[in-house]
């Protein structure tokens, strides 16, 4: 398993209702990105909206967006998470995930 961080972030103003959101991922969301390869999924955000995502993958980074690229549920849910980040650039935010370089590991 690859494993994989990114990093986006939060408008301040839109963090709590990020969290609320967050609380129930749609199932339909859940299950393709399963399908898809993102495994031990988790996020996590500092109190400015720094958000730091970590998940598990078989290949890599790029082949799980290429993934989720084709579910139909990815289009829906990114344009509904579009106004809570910063910065994308006219981009989806699954389009503007920066991803990080792993440096250390401890199994």
């Amino acid at each position: 398993m690859k494993r994989v961080g990114f990093l986006l972030k939060v408008r301040p103003e839109k963090i709590e209702e990020y969290k609320k959101v967050h609380q129930n991922v749609w199932l339909e969301m859940k299950e393709a990105l399963s399908r898809t390869g993102w495994h031990n999924y988790s996020l996590f955000m500092r109190e400015d909206g720094l958000l730091f995502g970590y998940f598990e993958t078989p290949q890599d980074f790029q082949t799980a967006l290429d993934g989720m690229e084709k579910e139909a549920i990815n289009e829906k849910w990114q344009a509904a998470m579009a106004p809570f980040f910063e910065a994308l650039g006219g981009k989806r935010a699954d389009e503007s995930m920066l991803e990080i370089e792993e440096v250390f590991h401890l199994d």
